[in-house]
């Protein structure tokens, strides 16, 4: 399944839209979310922003052996755009350095 966290745009074919980071991560404890697409202002940062769904992956990976799936930042927030960005290349060499040590 194909995540898209947007609160205006429109999802690409084949993806579902949530516009809320609680949606999104009700998807991702499913552990079926092939991809997730993000998007960082939401329209209401005290429901939270796309970083609080990168966030929890985090959390995810070290804490539970998460494996993220592809992550991907559609923003138009440049400075969120690169915390964003800088997060999930974090995400992966985390995930690659617990992998690699628990086979």
């Amino acid at each position: 399944m194909k995540i898209y966290l947007d609160d205006e745009r429109k999802p690409p074919e084949g993806w579902i839209l949530v516009r809320w980071p609680k949606e999104a991560i009700e998807y991702l404890e499913q552990g079926n979310v092939e991809c997730i697409s993000l998007d960082h202002d939401l329209g209401d940062d005290s429901l939270g922003t796309g970083y609080d769904v990168i966030l929890w992956i985090e959390k995810q990976v070290v804490e539970n052996g998460f494996q993220p799936p592809e992550m991907k930042v559609h923003s138009a927030n440049v400075s969120a755009r690169v915390k964003m960005t800088a997060g999930i290349k974090n995400i992966y060499k985390l995930f690659k350095q617990i992998s690699s040590n628990n086979p």
